[in-house]
């Protein structure tokens, strides 16, 4: 049996704390119905779909880099970064590897005899995609509910730590937190005095 671990992410656009990737390989015994991309899923609806793959999968796995491997390695090779942590997580070994995408992290070190292929648009297409898709997102969204605890005042809890106009403005109030991205901007510019504290600069970078 072909055993296909589909990759993605959830967290690339934030400015404030990790990437996460999630590997599944699905069992083609136990079909999960309604598996698409967690993006166009109600939180409610990731939540019950969450425990079922957990359930169901043959295996499944989660990783981080965090904000401080972001703003060293840059956000792209980051998510490469936790994608191949989740895949060396896994506690099944794929024969397939297939990443949501067009890029792939360097997997010939350790999975040189699985053949590894990316796909745009994995997420709404492929089903173990889909599902690593609802891991991530959901693994990182209860992240950041406990980061709002921690670091209170920036509603972590209710945008994730995405550029919203809310955060915009507790960043401008507070200041950054320990979890925030120095290397994204609005805090690049306004930290190098390239513009003044608290000014916009453009629209803040978009994901998953």
């Amino acid at each position: 049996m072909e055993l296909i671990a589909g990759v993605d992410e959830a967290g690339r656009g934030p400015l404030a704390g990790p990437v996460v990737a999630a590997a599944v390989i699905l069992d083609p015994k136990r079909p999960i119905r309604g598996l698409r991309d967690s993006k166009q899923l109600p939180a409610e609806r990731r939540e019950v779909l969450a425990l079922r793959i957990r359930e169901r999968a043959i295996a499944w796995a989660v990783a981080e880099a965090d904000h401080e491997e972001i703003d060293l390695l840059n956000i792209l090779q980051a998510t490469l970064l936790a994608m191949k942590r989740a895949l060396l997580a896994l506690q099944q070994r794929p024969t397939l590897i297939m990443i949501d995408g067009n890029c792939s992290p360097y997997l010939f070190d350790c999975f040189a005899d699985c053949n590894v292929r990316t796909l745009v648009g994995g997420d709404a297409l492929l089903p173990s995609i889909s599902a690593a898709s609802i891991i991530a997102k959901t693994h990182r969204d209860a992240l950041m509910v406990g980061m709002c605890a921690r670091y209170p005042g920036y509603g972590m809890s209710q945008h994730f730590g995405y550029g919203t106009p809310q955060h915009l403005q507790a960043l401008a109030d507070l200041g950054p937190c320990p979890i925030h991205r120095r290397s994204f901007n609005p805090l690049r510019s306004w930290l190098c005095d390239a513009l003044p504290w608290g000014e916009p600069c453009g629209q803040p970078e978009l994901g998953q």
